[in-house]
């Protein structure tokens, strides 16, 4: 019984205790931190929306994003900047750690900030919208359809700085002239409004922040005695990240190909035939998350086929030079007319088509040679060797070959029995053979053992 009663006294100990601490944690305020690195994407607005929920149903003092980006895809930051303006808890875009930047659509997303912060020796700007099939490069507008796209993104921009209460000119400027500027100069030009080191020093430096949410409410920030909290990715969201990049996309799309192609090759090896299924299906996703040229997708395509056809039929590498051709251009224009930040390295396209064209021509080459080689079974294998007259073959008669009685016709004239002869042709169970021409005349043949 006293034994009882003690573990019974130490469980309640123990549940009050666990009891307390929640209770504490709970009542202690928190703010929340999210990490953007890497380009703008569909994935990264799942994250930041169940980031945003998250500090909401915590009851967090505010929502931190770390950004580093060099800008990304449109509709993915239109969708980042409406949750941003949308949210009922502070958001705070902090341009982090040094060396970090916010370039292209990393503008638009501090901009929309309730309060934007930089760490030194960080940069924002050059938020010019790339013009879609034109140069990358350029400044100016080459179409009327590039100028109403420029004119749209000034506009977004100016709206998003207004409301904040930030430098207009100078947005419109990073759209327009793709100016850039340093945390100083940004904080000088009231583009930001503050430059933090560290998180904790951030953090201090928001207490008694005012800021003005949905509605016009205003929220004035009490961060003193905070705890810090990580809201990391999950385990999918990093996955998904991680193939939502085009040179990812390519390389699955890649493997792919070279799966479904083995495994069309040679039918049965099962294991390229599902490497090649997952891959394909993981591309499609890939593909479907970045700004993507069809016509780049239908040379690929071509490429496979023209590929396949070599080795089905071959034509002396006339399909190969066309499916290379067909790959190369398909893998260059992939992702044409986006962003800087989508294109494929030019030196993974030179490893896939050397990997691919080598693999091709080593299949083509074992092909010929299965071709040319005599077959080793079946009746083929009788082609060519010599059996021994039986029956004189006039032109009909026997011969003897391993152990067996064959009915055989000579092309080339009678042929005595104890003769030797060359197999030339089968039809059916008869032989077609010729005389044995390197038997000097009179010399005893041997004959074959039974």
């Amino acid at each position: 019984m006293v034994k009882i009663r003690r573990i019974i006294l130490l469980l309640t100990v123990y549940l009050l205790a666990v009891s307390i601490t929640a209770s504490v944690h709970a009542q202690t305020p928190t703010v929340d931190v999210i990490t953007i690195k890497g380009t703008i994407n569909p994935v990264l607005v799942d994250y930041v929306e169940r980031g945003i929920k998250q500090a909401e149903d915590d009851g967090a003092r505010a929502l931190i994003i770390q950004i580093d980006t060099p800008g990304g895809l449109d509709s993915a930051m239109r969708d980042i900047v409406k949750l941003i303006v949308n949210s009922y808890v502070p958001v705070v875009v902090y341009v982090s750690p040094s060396g970090a930047r916010a370039a292209s659509a990393g503008v638009f997303i501090t901009m929309a900030a309730h309060i934007a912060a930089m760490a030194p020796n960080t940069a924002i700007g050059a938020a010019h919208p790339v013009s879609i099939g034109g140069d990358q490069t350029q400044t100016q507008p080459s179409s009327a359809e590039d100028e109403k796209v420029l004119n749209d993104a000034a506009a977004y921009i100016r709206s998003l700085a207004e409301n904040r209460g930030r430098n207009m000119e100078w947005a419109e400027k990073a759209v327009r002239e793709s100016v850039s500027a340093t945390e100083q100069e940004a904080l000088q030009l009231n583009v930001i409004d503050m430059i933090a080191p560290d998180l904790q020093t951030l953090v201090a430096q928001l207490d008694g922040r005012q800021v003005t949410l949905l509605n016009n409410q205003q929220v004035t920030l009490q961060t003193k005695g905070v705890t810090i909290g990580d809201v990391p990715m999950k385990a999918i969201e990093k996955f998904l990240y991680a193939i939502a990049d085009p040179n990812i996309a390519y390389l699955l799309l890649s493997v792919a190909s070279l799966g479904i192609m083995a495994e069309i090759f040679s039918p049965g090896l099962i294991f390229p035939g599902i490497v090649g299924g997952i891959s394909l299906l993981l591309a499609f996703y890939s593909l479907g998350v970045l700004p993507v040229n069809y016509t780049g997708i239908l040379l690929i395509l071509l490429a496979i086929g023209l590929f396949v056809g070599e080795v089905l039929s071959p034509t002396f590498g006339i399909f190969t030079v066309g499916g290379v051709v067909s790959l190369v251009a398909g893998s260059m224009i992939l992702f044409k007319g986006a962003s800087p930040v989508f294109q494929i390295s030019p030196w993974l396209i030179a490893a896939v088509t050397i990997i691919v064209t080598g693999g091709l021509t080593f299949i083509i080459h074992r092909a010929v040679v299965a071709h040319r080689k005599q077959a080793k079974t079946g009746r083929e294998e009788l082609i060519g060797k010599t059996a021994m007259v039986k029956a004189t073959l006039n032109p009909e008669g026997t011969v003897f070959y391993r152990g067996e009685h064959w009915t055989a016709i000579s092309e080339n004239g009678e042929v005595k029995p104890g003769e030797e002869v060359v197999i030339k042709r089968i039809d059916g169970l008869t032989l077609y053979v010729i005389k044995k021409q390197n038997t000097p005349s009179g010399e005893p043949l041997k004959r074959e053992r039974r």
